[in-house]
């Protein structure tokens, strides 16, 4: 019988997770998760699965995007969840709007375009604001928005904690710890990870830490093209039934996102220039709270039930990378999702299970070259 493969992941959000979970099946490794939890944009996030109307230029990005999101059924699947019941995921539409009918018009254009290639767009029609208001009675709108039926929603703590449940199952092992990396080239297992209580070996790592990527390579001698963006959320509860109530995505970067038993995240905040601060901003909450508010003046009676903080991570052109980090074979890492990681997470982490399978790609990895952005 031959010697399992130890496999290290680093990070336990969207793309760790989702990575541990799928190397699990695998009987010929064995796999270790470290996630020390602390400023998690996935944890924080709710998210939403609706990258088609995105106006977005970059080809590749839209690519991994829209390949995630048709990944999500095949996902909720492997974890045992019925995507039309689930409260991680489900598909309940997206409501996007737009300064001017015009600009509507134009969205759909491009949707409709879209959707040749891209059928889980689903059912496309700009709706009325009666037509709105049947579909969720949260809104007072005079406008009309484009509706996507194949819109979906997704709560990233739930996700995350459902795929290391599974991965566990399976047989992986899950640690609660801060990590410091070395590499020693010439070892048998040549990647070593320290916490505060103990050190392990393994054959191959993949960091998956988001916007703390640099300070696991930095002292490594590589310089890593990441920044930090802070994000706030706010959860309110209603007396009313929200499970299958659409997404909406006004015009701006606040988006009102229902989920079951009467739960509505509202969010996120995009702050760029408050480094890995994780302390909730009463005023930033209080500003997105009342622009939520302007469309669904239900919302200023609903109970705050809890805020939530992260930290999301860019490059200097706002492209994502993975794939084997420079001059050290074995060694992967994916960063810079930014406000995108919950749709185009796991379909990264699919990527990097088959780089260390060996196997063929869904996507082309050169079309996200890691040595743009991790350099020696």
């Amino acid at each position: 019988m031959s010697e399992k493969v130890k496999i290290a992941v680093v990070g336990g959000g969207i793309v760790g997770s989702t990575t541990a979970f799928y190397l699990s099946q695998h009987s010929q490794y064995e796999v270790a998760l470290f996630d020390s939890g602390i400023g998690q944009a996935t944890s924080a996030a709710a998210g939403i699965i609706c990258p088609w109307l995105s106006q977005r230029r970059n080809k590749q990005w839209y690519q991994l995007a829209a390949s995630g999101a048709a990944f999500y059924p095949q996902l909720m699947q492997d974890l045992g969840e019925d995507p039309a019941r689930s409260d991680i995921y489900r598909q309940v539409g997206t409501l996007v709007f737009k300064k001017t009918p015009k600009l509507l018009a134009k969205l759909e254009k491009i949707a409709l375009k879209r959707r040749e290639d891209a059928p889980t767009i689903g059912k496309l029609a700009i709706l009325s604001p009666e037509e709105i208001k049947e579909k969720t009675p949260l809104l007072e709108t005079t406008e009309s928005a484009l509706f996507a039926s194949g819109g979906a929603k997704v709560d990233g703590a739930l996700l995350t904690g459902k795929l290391k449940e599974k991965a566990q199952k399976n047989g992986a092992s899950v640690y609660n710890d801060e990590v410091q990396l070395t590499i020693e080239l010439g070892e048998k297992q040549p990647y070593r990870l320290k916490t505060e209580t103990n050190q392990y070996s393994f054959d191959k790592v993949v960091l998956a830490v988001g916007a703390w990527l640099p300070g696991l390579l930095e002292p490594l001698g590589y310089a890593v093209d990441i920044r930090p963006q802070k994000g706030q959320l706010v959860e309110l509860h209603l007396d009313a039934k929200t499970d299958d109530w659409p997404v909406v995505m006004p015009d701006g970067e606040k988006d009102i996102i229902p989920f079951a038993n009467g739960k509505v995240i509202v969010g996120a905040t995009h702050e760029n220039d408050q480094g890995y601060d994780l302390e909730p901003t009463k005023q930033q909450l209080r500003v997105m709270l009342d622009e939520a508010i302007e469309m669904a003046p239900q919302l200023a009676v609903a109970d705050i039930k809890g805020i939530r903080v992260g930290t999301r991570a860019y490059t200097s052109d706002f492209a994502p990378f993975f794939g084997e980090v420079p001059d050290a074979p074995g060694l992967y890492a994916a960063s810079g999702l930014g406000s995108s990681g919950l749709t185009s997470g796991p379909m990264i982490a699919k990527i990097l299970v088959q780089l260390i399978n060996g196997e063929v790609t869904d996507l082309p990895v050169g079309d996200y070259p890691i040595e743009n952005y991790i350099k020696r």
